[in-house]
């Protein structure tokens, strides 16, 4: 009995082997926390590309003339000389042309969706000679989320991320 007991206080006094233990109980805490904060990093570099983008494309549908705007409708008339597929690239782009990778991985011209509306009672100043008074045009999209976890294996399709910016157009 006193043998057992002896054993027993030598085994509780050993500090052998305790950083291991200790790391062997926080590793997956640390995991979680690291793969937490990349996710969340990646989530909000992946919004401000958008929010980016999407302004990006209001402001160059607001330098396009007042002739590629009608206000009798609700979409952009998208004249030959400036094709509405141009604004969706500058959006998803950054380039008229489209000719270079998209901002976030699977964002389409599909996703992206470009309206008009008309302020009929601005009839002065830069808009007196526009019919149908001063147009503004919308640019908003719903991205869906290119996630890390998804790697992983994780269900992320439900994430979206989505944007909208609205400019007057200056007809320059």
């Amino acid at each position: 009995m006193r043998l057992r007991f002896r054993l027993g206080r030598r085994l509780v006094r050993d500090r052998r082997g305790v950083a291991s233990v200790e790391m062997a109980l926080m590793t997956p805490i640390v995991f979680a926390l690291m793969f937490t904060t990349f996710e969340g990093g990646n989530y909000l570099w992946t919004e401000h590309k958008v929010i980016k983008g999407v302004r990006q494309g209001a402001r160059y549908a607001a330098r396009l003339p007042f002739t590629s705007y009608d206000c009798s409708s609700t979409a952009p008339t998208g004249t030959t000389d400036i094709p509405l597929d141009n604004i969706k690239n500058v959006v998803r782009t950054g380039l008229p042309s489209g000719q270079a990778f998209p901002k976030v991985k699977g964002w389409s011209n599909n996703d992206i969706t470009i309206t008009v509306s008309c302020d009929s009672g601005t009839q002065t100043g830069l808009y007196k000679t526009v019919a149908g008074g001063a147009p503004r045009v919308t640019v908003s999209t719903v991205v869906v989320y290119p996630a890390l976890l998804g790697l992983l294996g994780f269900d992320t399709t439900n994430v979206k991320v989505r944007a909208q910016a609205q400019a007057a157009v200056a007809g320059v």
